[in-house]
């Protein structure tokens, strides 16, 4: 037995070394839960004190998931980005290498198997030397022990929590006991390793032994070898200072240390010790690059983060909802083709560069699903000169930027409104310059525009003097646009565009400009809208994400493609031959040309502040935008300013956003199946058009019935709130009296037999979005929702 010696020490140390073995003896005669508890706080503590104060902690420690980091996947299922607040994949113990396991119990907790949730033997040791050095030489604490401190500051939510958990006072340690008893008496030591070697932090920003075995040697924890794990065992005591890529030589000390250790306790012999302290590191250091703006998505990237942040299937608040996203170890499979960001980024950043008094942008989405393809725009993510947070390439409430006027590409819902309306694509209409309106004979949704004033807009393009549809539109004659919509009136135009993508659009842009583009926009909006054109009327929301995987692998949530029929087929396919005219022969655009069949609008405003082209083949749709913005990032026109290398002295939607679209087109054409549009009716839509009956309080399979029967395809929708009884048809989308073409979808949506709840939707403004579009019922809903 060895003998403690006192020879040479001052009094007060004799004194401080005989206090601490009375109470230790004193304390050792206390047995709480079956262990003994080998701290008294202060001297003067007696055995009862330690055993009452023991008693009343918590008997229970929570356990939580601990944060891991999430991956963000590209449609084919390569990851584009990894977020997390904690570097860390958890794994099972079984896909640690024992080497790995050997090594850190030798050197942290060697009889850990033999213990239970206090090492005696190691405190008592670890009181004396730490007495006899004045401080804290030598720790005592067993895994589970150094378990349930990690877990206290994991877990901990203030500074105040994080404080309790690292104060070196005896009081935090008779807590961290109970709570490694209790962790004891829980669980098996297997899990308590497993799950300490998931939760140590091993510097550089690596936690837990997978992420640190990737960082440091780019392997899995399975594959550690005995350089490798001795180490990896080494570095938690002090991560930092031991770290190896800024301390390579403090790092093969304490990697030695543990070799040594291993070897005293017969875990590998001495030659196997010796052998591998020769060896260099060996480090193969691997970044695991965190948040967007490390992502060759960026605004993607952030757009899906901000996305994912407005549903409640994710957490009650935005905040739980980024906690999700950020420590839940989640697999996000989204929709972007990355040979399709790859070449919409290029062409962006080629016509548009970063340190311009401009912003380029473009978004690109597929018809008929709604997938997010690729999200470009010339300022790439960052703080510097030239980069931006700002993201320009969606709606407002993604990427806090405002938007941009969208000139005339908004022509085209009136075109479509027209035609929707049985007007002959072949009908004239006159195009003076400058024309003559007066502002009152324009209807609105409420009756005519309340104003007495008259409106002198002009033409910038040249075209015959009352061109028809196919002409006014290939041109794009301001007044003839005019003209058209005041034979349309400019509610249907604005309902149309408000179903199609454009949901910015309030009562107050119900104006007689509204043809030449009003309420700011962002390109995203703009390419889901012309999206429907190519679907042949079939809108479907954006979507960036299919489909959430928690850390286990299993579905947390699906993200189903949303689409409602918004306009008849026969009139989209009319539209979208109208619109090829842009882009053929004699078009504005036909530079722009991908080599398939495709369509498109160009837009300009007033000033140049911004121009716009939003075209699309049968199976892509994309939206390019150039603007003009000071260091404020205020609108400002771009005439004058040095945009792509060139100076600006005119501006237009073909010449200078059309090139970002034609340039992505043409280098994603390869991609792309080779189809073509829907020649329409050569009865010019008249007489093609059925208008849908009224099913409503039906059931199900009877209005399925008759509505194909009429040559519609049915689709059965949500259950929704409702006065009708369970189960029978709620309502209709497109609703009651809308005409469609056969071949068209109509959604049923079902009762759930709840006229209380019914009644206080209606006041809300009728079905959630996607719901009915058409007929009596839509005008009053609509314009209930948008009187805002």
């Amino acid at each position: 037995m060895s003998r403690t010696r006192f020879d040479g020490l001052p009094p007060g140390k004799i004194a401080s070394h005989l206090g601490v073995m009375l109470l230790v003896s004193a304390v050792l005669g206390v047995v709480v839960s079956g262990l003994a508890i080998p701290f008294a706080g202060v001297l003067g503590f007696t055995a009862r004190n330690v055993a009452e104060s023991v008693d009343d902690l918590p008997q229970q420690l929570a356990t939580e998931q601990l944060p891991q980091r999430t991956e963000i996947k590209d449609k084919g299922g390569r990851t584009i980005a990894t977020l997390y607040d904690q570097n860390r994949v958890d794994v099972p113990l079984r896909q640690m290498s024992r080497t790995m396991v050997e090594a850190i119990v030798a050197i942290e907790d060697y009889r850990f198997y033999q213990h239970g949730a206090l090492d005696v033997k190691g405190t008592v040791r670890a009181l004396f030397t730490n007495q006899a050095a004045g401080g804290v030489a030598q720790g005592g604490s067993s895994i589970t022990q150094q378990l349930v401190k990690l877990t206290l500051i994991n877990q901990a939510k203030t500074d105040e929590e994080r404080a309790a958990a690292t104060d070196d006072t005896y009081g935090r340690k008779l807590k961290e006991l109970r709570y490694a008893i209790a962790l004891e008496k829980r669980h098996t030591k297997d899990w308590i390793l497993e799950r300490y070697l998931n939760t140590a932090y091993f510097g550089d920003g690596a936690y837990g032994v997978q992420a640190a075995a990737q960082h440091y040697f780019s392997v899995n924890a399975k594959d550690l070898d005995l350089r490798q794990a001795a180490l990896l065992a080494g570095l938690v005591q002090s991560p930092e200072a031991y770290n190896p890529t800024k301390n390579a030589a403090q790092a093969m000390v304490r990697r030695n240390i543990v070799l040594g250790r291993m070897a005293q306790l017969s875990v590998v012999t001495d030659a196997e010790a010796d052998a591998a302290k020769k060896r260099k590191l060996g480090l193969k250091v691997q970044e695991q690059p965190n948040g967007c703006v490390n992502s060759g998505a960026q605004f993607f990237c952030d757009y899906v983060v901000r996305w994912l942040k407005t549903d409640p299937a994710l957490g009650e608040t935005p905040a739980e909802r980024e906690a999700l996203i950020f420590n839940g170890g989640l697999t996000i499979k989204t929709t972007i083709d990355m040979r399709f960001q790859k070449a919409a980024q290029a062409s962006v950043k080629s016509h548009v560069f970063k340190d311009d008094a401009a912003i380029g942008a473009l978004a690109l989405i597929e018809p008929g699903s709604g997938n997010v393809r690729a999200l470009a725009q010339s300022r790439p993510m960052g703080k510097k000169k030239g980069q931006t947070f700002l993201n320009y390439a969606v709606p407002t409430k993604y990427g806090d930027a405002a938007g941009f006027q969208p000139g005339s590409t908004f022509k085209a819902f009136v075109l479509a409104a027209a035609i929707q309306k049985k007007i002959p694509l072949s009908q004239r209409f006159p195009a003076p310059n400058p024309g003559r309106f007066v502002e009152s004979e324009f209807e609105t949704c409420d009756g005519p525009y309340q104003s007495s004033g008259i409106w002198t807009p002009g033409n910038s393009t040249r075209s015959s003097a009352s061109p028809n549809l196919y002409e006014g539109t290939q041109k794009s004659v301001n007044t003839f646009f005019v003209n058209l919509e005041k034979e349309v009136g400019i509610c249907e135009p604005w309902k149309l565009a408000k179903r199609m993508g454009i949901r910015s659009l309030t009562k107050a842009n119900i104006v007689p400009s509204f043809t030449l583009g009003v309420a700011s926009v962002s390109p995203l909006e703009m390419a889901e809208a012309y999206s429907t054109f190519a679907a042949r009327g079939l809108h479907c929301d954006a979507r960036p994400v299919t489909q959430i995987e928690d850390v286990d692998g299993n579905i947390l949530k699906k993200y189903e493609k949303a689409c409602t029929q918004v306009l008849a087929s026969p009139v989209a396919n009319a539209v979208n031959d109208v619109l090829r005219g842009v882009i053929a022969p004699g078009g504005f655009g036909q530079a722009l040309s991908p080599g398939q069949p495709a369509a498109g609008k160009t837009g300009t405003t007033n000033a140049n502040n911004s121009v716009w082209f939003a075209g699309y083949t049968p199976n892509l749709a994309g939206a390019s935008v150039v603007a003009g913005i000071n260091k404020a990032g205020q609108p400002q026109s771009l005439d004058g300013k040095s945009v792509g290398g060139r100076t600006l002295y005119t501006s237009s939607g073909s010449t200078t956003a059309g090139p970002l679209w034609g340039d992505t087109f043409k280098a994603i054409a390869q991609y792309l199946d080779d189809e073509d549009f829907e020649r329409p009716s050569s009865t010019d839509i008249a007489g093609v058009l059925t208008p849908i009956p009224d099913v409503a309080g039906r059931s199900y399979e009877d209005a399925r019935s008759e509505l194909a029967a009429l040559g519609f395809t049915v689709a059965r929708g949500s259950t929704v709130d409702s006065g009708y009884r369970a189960g029978l048809v709620a309502y209709s989308s497109p609703g009651a009296g809308a005409d469609l073409g056969s071949g068209d979808t109509v959604t049923l949506f079902i009762s759930d037999g709840s006229p209380k709840a019914a009644k206080k939707k209606k006041k809300r403004g009728g079905p959630p979005a996607g719901g009915a579009t058409g007929g009596a019922t839509d005008d009053a809903t609509d314009d209930a929702t948008d009187d805002d």
